[in-house]
């Protein structure tokens, strides 16, 4: 067979972009060479947006983009453009948003033809080539878009027009609104309307893990003291955790379970997922005490810094669903595989644990869950001590680990996200201070000194991407948020000033490229990017939370610990823009509403001031950091010369200082301060 020739991705560093590399289609990457070549041709743009893990994406690409006849229409009357979505957020927001206002959906691959203008008139998302499931094929699409093109182009350009003008009024456009505590009632409310009593989560199948809705009932909870809000976070969080949903063997987990029971995963692993799910698994742990959530939360961080950690500090975006082109073979086994490395007699019990069945639960083979049995159940049959199962259970999956590591392992999408990297550092450095272990304040460093050098320009603007010795494209809103969140954790994790400096730092610049000076919020993309067809200014939580909700957070947090009221009147501003929006629908604003706790109080603040060292400061401390405090904001003050560097950021750090040497609290709430503190039982009594 003769050699494929590489089309022009064949220079890209993205991973999604050179998967597509060798096929027959003539992709262009985004770009002026695509959009002249359209223009000087008269050709429509078909724009085709994925990402490397996407298993319809790979699916769309063996039927249609590797298939001649397919290619040969793209080729003849189009102009073939290929987007990674993780690299190109900016794209993919923008043409999902045209998407959803033609279709009501969304999802990728996100299929789109548009005008040379970048205009589009035609979206959906997977197509197979030809008819099948009652799903129109790609190939007749094609074929009368071309038709459509050549005889009633004005119907075409007016279509796009329309599209655009429908795309900037997308979302509930910024109306007037007001947000009080009946919105958080209300936003509970729909949560509870929505929650599946039985398995856990929220909604039907597919059913997506949602962490910020979990973070947000957990705030609810603390505050108004509704015990069923409680009750649906640790139902959640237990069954996601039982489930196959999480890999039992190796650890982490999957985006989404395809079924209501978290039984059957998509079995790509996301690293935002999983900062995402260790912040919530440690909130629940501050929050309960219950040890499985640390576990959990421990097995987490195990996985990324083994599996998902490049050499230099940063974190890998990805992992596949499929190995050796079959979804999930990576991670299912059979009875006689497990009897195969384990023996017959622990087999049988890691197999009775884990419902390992001959029949299967997933096409023949079985995923690992813990729906069959409780340890204590299993225990009792296998006539053991449920601490004995645990031990041995330990055993034995180490043992299919080191097995299942000579499997051919689902393919890596190696780029390195600023944003992403960002939210893993967060978690890491939460998982610091509420553990108290260095390892993963070490962990969270090195991504910090990865970004640091290798995603930042000269002028210390932030890059988007990493890959292979090449950082691109201008970062977006979501990189400063989460990279500010993740230094903000850094601060209190350590109480080191330089991350607090770091965190205003980039919520200044991230002010100056994105804020929005006529409506208030923050753009997408910034003022220096490239401008495109629409700017979008969200404050939507969906698998990911908003740059507008966490960057909310990071105002109003950097306001208590600086002291700087120049940054309250601009949480305030975000606010009033999106009160309107999310009053409509609080329940789809749950990271949001996690800024409006902090925006209605009470002010919770607490300094502690003494000797860096002292054990009795860093009592108080580790007493902050292991509560579940989400309305507190917590400082140190140093003593003597390390104190300056925090009175520099925080000038009225300067008046609370250690009375005759010993550690002092100064609890402070609504801005008006209690008596100083140093006694640690009474300080434990008070917060």
């Amino acid at each position: 067979m003769a050699a494929r020739s590489p089309n022009r991705l064949i220079k890209e560093k993205s991973p999604y972009l050179l998967q597509h590399a060798y096929n027959p289609v003539d992709w262009f990457p985004w770009g002026d060479e695509a959009f002249k070549k359209a223009e000087r041709e008269d050709k429509p743009i078909f724009l085709s947006i994925g990402y490397s893990t996407c298993h319809w994406c790979h699916v769309m690409e063996r039927e249609s983009f590797e298939d001649k006849e397919t290619a040969r229409i793209l080729n003849g009357g189009f102009v073939a453009v290929k987007v990674d979505r993780e690299e190109r957020p900016d794209l993919d927001r923008i043409y999902m948003t045209a998407c959803q206002v033609m279709t009501g959906q969304g999802g990728w691959p996100l299929t789109v033809i548009m005008t040379p203008g970048k205009k589009p008139f035609f979206a959906g998302t997977y197509f197979p080539k030809k008819v099948k499931w009652g799903m129109t094929g790609l190939v007749d699409i094609l074929l009368q878009v071309l038709e459509i093109w050549e005889s009633d182009r004005g119907r075409v350009i007016q279509a796009g027009e329309r599209v655009v003008e429908a795309m900037r009024s997308w979302g509930g456009a910024f109306k007037e609104g007001k947000l009080t505590e009946k919105t958080l009632h209300r936003a509970f409310r729909q949560l509870r309307a929505r929650f599946d009593g039985q398995y856990g989560g929220f909604g039907g199948a597919p059913k997506f893990p949602a962490p910020h809705n979990l973070k947000f009932l957990l705030r609810y909870w603390k505050r108004s003291g509704e015990q069923e809000a409680l009750s649906m976070v640790e139902k959640t969080l237990d069954s996601m955790y039982r489930g196959g949903i999480y890999d039992h063997i190796g650890f982490g987990f999957a985006r989404y379970a395809t079924d209501e029971k978290w039984l059957v995963p998509h079995f790509e692993k996301m690293l935002y997922d999983n900062a995402l799910l260790a912040l919530a698994y440690i909130e629940a742990y501050q929050a309960t005490g219950n040890e499985l959530y640390a576990r959990v939360t421990r097995e987490i961080f195990t996985y990324v810094r083994r599996d998902m950690t490049a050499p230099e500090g940063g974190f890998y975006s990805a992992e596949d669903a499929d190995s050796e082109g079959v979804e999930g073979k990576f991670y299912v086994w059979t009875p006689a595989e497990i009897k195969k490395v384990l023996g017959e007699r622990e087999g049988e019990i890691y197999c009775r644990l884990y419902d390992i069945t001959p029949e299967g639960n997933f096409e023949g083979r079985s995923i690992p869950n813990l729906f069959r049995e409780t340890p204590e159940s299993a225990a009792a049959r296998f006539g053991m001590e449920p601490e004995e199962l645990a031990v041995l259970a330990e055993e034995l999956r180490k043992k299919l680990f080191e097995a299942r590591e000579k499997r051919v392992h689902p393919f890596k999408d190696d780029k390195v996200l600023t944003s992403w990297n960002g939210l893993m550092i967060a978690a890491l450095a939460r998982g610091a201070a509420v553990f108290h272990e260095l390892a993963y304040r070490r962990a969270a460093d090195r991504a910090v000194d990865f970004i640091f050098r290798k995603l930042r320009r000269e002028d210390g603007r932030l890059l988007a991407r990493f890959r292979d010795g090449e950082a691109a494209y201008p970062a977006y809103l979501d990189d400063y948020a989460y990279l500010a969140w993740g230094f903000l954790e850094l601060y209190g994790a350590s109480f080191d000033a330089v991350y607090l400096e770091k965190a205003v730092m980039l919520v200044q610049q991230a002010l100056d490229l994105f804020w929005d000076r006529a409506g208030g919020g923050f753009f997408f993309y910034g003022r220096d990017a490239e401008q495109l067809i629409d700017r979008p200014k969200e404050a939507y939580d969906g698998a990911l939370p908003s740059g507008n909700s966490v960057m909310l957070v990071n105002l109003l947090r950097l306001a208590r610990l600086t002291g700087d009221e120049t940054l309250a009147e601009k949480a305030g501003k975000q606010v009033a823009a999106f009160a309107g929006q999310v009053a409509a629908d609080p329940g789809a604003y749950a990271h949001f509403l996690s800024g409006v706790y902090f925006f209605m109080g009470p002010a919770r603040d607490v300094v502690i001031a003494g000797q860096a060292g002292d054990p009795h400061v860093e009592k108080m401390l580790r007493a902050l950091q292991r509560k579940f405090l989400p309305d507190m904001v917590a400082a140190f003050h140093p003593e003597g010369e390390a104190g300056k560097d925090i009175e520099r950021l925080a000038p009225f750090l300067a008046e609370q200082r250690s009375i005759e040497g010993k550690a002092t609290a100064y609890l402070c709430e609504n801005y008006s301060c209690r008596a100083p503190l140093t006694d640690f039982d009474r300080f434990i009594s008070q917060i």
